[in-house]
């Protein structure tokens, strides 16, 4: 072979190889993210699964691994933002909310001070007491069109789409917590803002048409104000209109130390 030859076939040889590396590379690539989304996916639904058990064993007498099937079944292959409300019905009936007369704490925008009343009390309880509201809180979770597992990133936030599934179970969820209060109900409201009775909130449009006169005597409204607001409020007055009038209404104006002299007492009498 002439040098002139063999210069060609080296050419010819340098010119497949840098493709072939590129080939090579790109499929290990390839190979790393299959691995890797199967590795993540895994983790998510394993870590929301024992997030769920681990909280839900807190409380005795439920199947929490029944409870976990019924719930993921709810929204694993479908669509993240077409879950609806109606969806979480057998849940919901597999595990009901017990009647709470004279303990149902309902609120709204006072997450912090409600629950630092209601933790290790059980003379009041919120839905974030309760076996799903405690097993879900603060958790995310959206199944995905074509796929079984369940998923907790990527998940639409909670005004994103009206039926996402957060969105509709908590929406849900809260609905039953209402049906099922009786005797006196509380609810804690924010007095540090302008309108502690914001229609568009899950107690005044979920929860405030679902307490039912026929079992709930009255509605307590505690209001931890902050020199903002007061009873005498415009939007207490409305809520005042729209609760049934067979229903009692009280409000009471409370400051964050007497929540916290409060929660700090170990029996159930009024603090306020």
């Amino acid at each position: 072979m002439e040098r002139g030859e063999v210069g060609d076939v080296r050419k010819k040889r340098s010119k497949w190889a840098i493709p072939l590396v590129l080939l090579v590379v790109l499929v290990l690539l390839i190979i790393i993210a299959v691995v890797l989304g199967v590795t993540l996916t895994g983790r998510q639904s394993a870590g929301l699964k024992t997030d769920f058990l681990n909280r839900c064993q807190n409380f005795k007498g439920y199947d929490c691994e029944n409870i976990w099937k019924t719930f993921k079944q709810v929204f694993v292959n479908r669509d993240p933002c077409n879950v609806s409300e109606e969806a979480y019905d057998p849940l919901i009936a597999a595990v009901p909310f017990k009647r709470l007369c004279n303990q149902t704490m309902l609120w709204s925008k006072t997450n912090k001070a409600v629950h630092e009343l209601t933790t290790g009390r059980d003379c009041l309880q919120t839905i974030e007491d309760t076996v799903l509201g405690s097993s879900l809180n603060n958790l995310s979770w959206c199944g995905m069109k074509g796929s079984e597992e369940t998923f907790t990133t990527g998940c639409p936030e909670w005004n994103e789409c009206v039926n996402n599934s957060v969105r509709s179970f908590w929406r849900r969820a809260s609905a039953a917590f209402a049906e099922a209060a009786c005797g006196d109900v509380s609810v804690m409201l924010n007095g540090s803002i302008s309108t502690p009775f914001n229609p568009t909130s899950v107690f005044a449009s979920i929860e405030v048409p679902r307490l039912n006169s026929t079992k709930v005597k009255s509605l307590n409204i505690v209001l931890v104000t902050n020199s903002v607001s007061n009873c005498s409020n415009a939007s207490l007055q409305s809520l005042k209109t729209k609760l049934d009038q067979r229903i009692v209404y009280t409000c009471k104006e409370v400051t964050e130390s007497q929540i916290t002299d409060c929660s700090a007492k170990p029996d159930c009498g009024r603090c306020w």
